[in-house]
This record gives structure tokens, sequence and C-alpha cells, in this order.
């Protein structure tokens, strides 16, 4: 459906493992992972268990896999913390500081297939929290679509993902315009950013 579709995910999944393993070993108070899905990092990292874990996403789909985690994991890690959190209608202000976040430890935001699913508004309430709670040496990674993809309407690989959201009920909203990931980020507070291609994934 989505010729590359699968290298890509391949790839994108390495890489982020990389990047935490790395902020692991450099030292890492908490991991934060936004829209967690089925994401089995907290599980699989070796050295996860030293952090404190938050596992942030949509009521209906955490529900669904902690009930499929407590089918494989009896009891389920005491260092996990599993938040539920609808973005387009919820900041992580309203939620996260009150759940044993600590916004002065070093941590890493994992903000991995999300993006593109939100509004501008929670994507930029989501950056803000982060922003505005992070202590020096806190980092953020996630992945985004160039906007001009789904502005193009004679894009075919647009029309693919498109029809991809369908059918799994969801919708892309939201993308940065390419070349411009750097002052996106930096007017929000960020620095230090890295802006990693498809072609340096390959």
């Amino acid at each position: 459906m989505a010729p590359g579709g699968v290298g890509f995910v391949v790839a994108r999944e390495r890489y982020i493992d990389d990047f935490l393993i790395t902020s692991l070993n450099d030292g890492l108070d908490q991991v934060v992972i936004l829209g967690a899905g089925f994401d089995t990092r907290a599980y699989r990292i070796a050295g996860m268990q030293k952090t404190r874990v938050f596992e942030i996403d949509h009521p209906s789909t955490q529900a669904e896999k902690l009930k499929r985690l407590q089918k494989v994991i009896d009891p389920l890690p005491n260092y996990i913390t599993f938040l539920p959190v609808d973005f387009n209608s919820q900041t992580l202000a309203d939620r996260l500081p009150a759940s044993g976040y600590d916004g002065h430890a070093k941590t890493l935001f994992i903000w991995q297939g999300v993006t593109y699913f939100l509004t501008r508004e929670g994507v930029d309430s989501t950056l803000a929290f982060i922003s505005a709670h992070s202590g020096p040496g806190n980092a953020l990674i996630f992945d985004y679509f160039y906007i001009e993809i789904f502005n193009d309407a004679t894009n075919g690989y647009a029309k693919t993902l498109r029809r991809a959201a369908q059918l799994s009920g969801e919708e892309y909203m939201f993308g940065i315009d390419r070349g411009q990931i750097e002052s996106f980020l930096t007017s929000r507070g960020f620095r230090d950013v890295h802006n990693t291609t498809i072609e340096d994934l390959k």
C-alpha cells in the first residue's frame, strides 16, 4: 500500500531505540512516552527499570494495551505509570505533574507516530509543556511529516496515507514546512535541534 513504509518504520524504531540507549547510558531519570500505543520499549530496553517511565496515550488505546500486557506480564512493572490523555482535548499540564512527573529530573520524551494525527493546537500545547517543564539535559525525539505532502492533491503517496488512515479511523492533520523544523522548534523554546532525514536513516 505504501512502498518503503515498512523499511521506514523499522529504521525509525531502531534510530529511536539507539537514541534512548545512549541517553540511558548518559544518565536518565525519567522517560515519557507520548502516544505510547503498543510501544514495548519500557519492557525490552535494558536499563529502563532504573528510570521512572510514563506511558501516555488515548484512554481507549491504553485500556486495550493494558488488557494485552496483563496476559503476559504479571504483575506489571512498578516503575511504569500509565496515564490516559487525549492530546486533542487535554494537556500534559493537566495530567502529568499530578502523576509524579519531576520537572527537575533528567528526562527523555519520545513522541513517535503521533504528531501528524493531532491538531496544531494539540502539538503546540504538548511542546509548550515540555519546554516549560524540562531541566538541563532533557531531550525530545519525535517524527513528523512535511505539510506540503498533505497540501498537494496530486501527491499519490499522500492519497495512500489518507486511505490507510481512514481504515484505522484516523486523520492526518498536522505537518511542518520542509526545511523549517529548526525555526519551528527554536521559536517554541527548544535548542540544539537535529533533524534526521530519510537519507540519514538509510
